[in-house]
């Protein structure tokens, strides 16, 4: 089953997808370049699409978080140092398998 954002993007995104982007947006330390490499979405898009899936109490709830200086969502915010988008110590994927420490 495919979901629409076409409004948006004139993209079809699937189900998982959609979940994904919700995911990647919560994460405080994901920043919106990751969704925008992964999905071509701009934070604008994002934001539109949270809107439309959260509850309104909790959209709101996490844009207060984006724009506040806990979340590291924005380049600009973040170490300089940090040039990654996952987490040193995230366990690698390789064929589909998540490998054994």
């Amino acid at each position: 089953m495919k979901n629409k954002l076409p409004e948006i993007t004139g993209r079809e995104f699937t189900e998982r997808e959609l979940d994904r982007i919700i995911e990647m947006a919560w994460e405080d330390r994901t920043p919106f370049e990751a969704i925008k490499f992964q999905f071509d979405l701009t934070e604008k898009d994002v934001i539109v699409h949270m809107r439309r899936t959260l509850k309104e109490s909790s959209f709101k709830r996490w844009r207060k978080r984006v724009n506040s200086g806990v979340s590291k969502k924005h380049l600009k915010k973040r170490n300089s140092g940090i040039d990654r988008f996952k987490c040193s110590r995230q366990r690698q994927i390789t064929g589909n398998k998540i490998s054994k420490r």
